[in-house]
């Protein structure tokens, strides 16, 4: 009888330790579920063991980009012309984050203890590794060229945030929102315009660039593309007069209002060499949002949308500050 009792005491202890060893194993199976990595556009491999709570990125177009899956309350400091709203289209979030940036040190980077931070592959290639070395996990995104490289962009931020659910969705609205363009186009039975961005960045606009898809989209010509200029490669006075286009896009950039950017479009617009030309001899001119324009965030479609408003007028126009976000977040 005392070999049975023990036995029972035995057997329930037995039990009991099983049991709390299967509990331990089930908490640390919870765990790793949230556990993943992330291979970046560099390849570079980054492990999380918790969705990031903390973000920073290098870019305003990675910034658009978080903003479409968190709330401005996750990013530690945004760059510093999201507020400007000449320059961007999420001025209300950004307002609502205190620290702005322009170009951050290592040492800036790692006192506002990211859990994450999104670096755009153009510019200073050692930048990630040196921002590793101090115990950052760093995720290289492509410094966007094409709306696929867009597309690539959002898919990795969803895949580093763990919302991929969130970065599918996204996709989906910017297809419907391309679509949506289209059809409108299809509607309007007016000539192709060609059209020609006069940019402060001299080089930009040509084939291989999102801008010049955009155009392509919008249902229009872009006259840079048609002679063959490469982005990168500058557009001359000689070569504008050559492409004669019915349209110029005129910059309306101004660094929160420190830059004379009049100056910079008298320099056009006022040239005698320049009088012959279609645009300028109907004063054929629109003054862009540029944070639609040179958006290369989910947000391009609004650029899409904006250049043919400048091209085809009303039936394109939309508000101020439109931005693709499920965070749930006001943007005004």
């Amino acid at each position: 009888m005392k070999y049975r009792n023990w036995l029972l005491i035995f057997i329930l202890i037995f039990t009991t330790l099983f049991a709390g060893c299967s509990k331990d194993n089930n908490a640390i199976d919870r765990a790793d579920a949230t556990s993943y990595t992330v291979k970046d556009a560099h390849g570079y491999v980054t492990a999380f063991s918790k969705p990031p709570q903390k973000v920073l990125t290098f870019s305003m177009d990675a910034d658009n980009i978080v903003l479409g899956f968190l709330k401005s309350e996750h990013l530690v400091a945004i760059n510093s012309l999201c507020d400007d709203p000449v320059s961007s289209n999420i001025t209300a979030k950004a307002k609502r984050v205190k620290e702005k940036l322009v170009s951050p040190s290592a040492e800036k980077v790692l006192s506002l203890k990211p859990d994450v931070v999104f670096l755009p592959d153009w510019g200073n290639a050692e930048r990630a590794d040196n921002l590793r070395d101090i115990g950052l996990k760093v995720v290289v995104l492509k410094g966007a060229r094409s709306i696929e490289d867009i597309k690539y962009n959002v898919k990795l931020v969803g895949q580093a945030l763990h919302e991929e659910e969130k970065a599918q969705k996204l996709l989906s609205m910017m297809d419907a929102k391309l679509a949506e363009i289209h059809e409108k186009a299809a509607k309007l039975n007016k000539p192709k315009k060609k059209v020609v961005l006069i940019s402060l960045m001299k080089s930009y606009g040509g084939k291989g660039c999102v801008y010049d898809e955009m155009c392509s989209h919008a249902g229009v010509t872009n006259g840079i593309s048609t002679i063959g200029l490469r982005h990168g490669e500058p557009l001359t006075k000689e070569l504008l007069v050559g492409i004669n286009p019915d349209l110029l896009i005129l910059p309306v950039y101004n660094n929160h209002g420190s830059y004379n950017t009049q100056k910079f479009i008298d320099d056009y617009v006022l040239d005698p060499a320049l009088q012959p030309m279609k645009a300028i001899k109907n004063k054929s001119f629109f003054f862009p949002r540029e944070g639609y324009i040179y958006n290369i965030s989910q947000d391009f479609v609004f650029g899409v949308q904006e250049i043919a408003y400048g091209a085809y007028g009303d039936a394109f126009a939309q508000p101020d500050n439109q931005h693709l976000s499920l965070s749930g977040e006001a943007n005004e």
